[in-house]
């Protein structure tokens, strides 16, 4: 509901440049630390939703849905320099998880597809988070 409209926009965005598609799996290959992120805040990218047009950008570039998931994860936490915190689920670290009903393995859209969030320990609904924004 509320929250596909929030994914999709009110216009189409535009495709980034070849030679950034081109660039972003030479950079990965060469080993560089690749972190998802979006441009936010710029007009029409929104805060949170943004991140899903961003992973398809990436896996439509030639990154797998795992590099995908590992740059949202892993890569964000070590660009951070977080890591020792946040990026994986291990004892010690910050346990707030984004729980899908699809395998982001599959695809990378399948990341825009959140059943549920657990932040500080507590189970929210996606679309309740949504609805109590301003």
């Amino acid at each position: 509901p509320r929250l596909q409209q929030l994914k999709d926009g009110p216009h189409p965005p535009a495709e980034p440049p070849p030679a950034a598609m081109t660039n972003l799996r030479k950079v990965w290959d060469a080993g560089l630390i690749v972190a998802a992120g979006t441009d936010a805040g710029n007009p029409g990218v929104l805060h949170g939703p943004g991140i899903f047009r961003e992973v398809q950008i990436m896996e439509k570039a030639g990154l797998t849905p795992a590099e995908v998931l590992r740059s949202v994860t892993v890569n964000g936490a070590e660009a951070l320099r977080v890591e020792k915190d946040l990026g994986t689920v291990a004892a010690g670290k910050r346990a707030d998880l984004v729980i899908l009903d699809a395998d982001p393995l599959a695809s990378s859209a399948n990341l825009s597809r959140i059943y549920r969030v657990v932040h500080a320990g507590q189970v929210l609904d996606p679309d309740e988070i949504v609805r109590s924004l301003p």
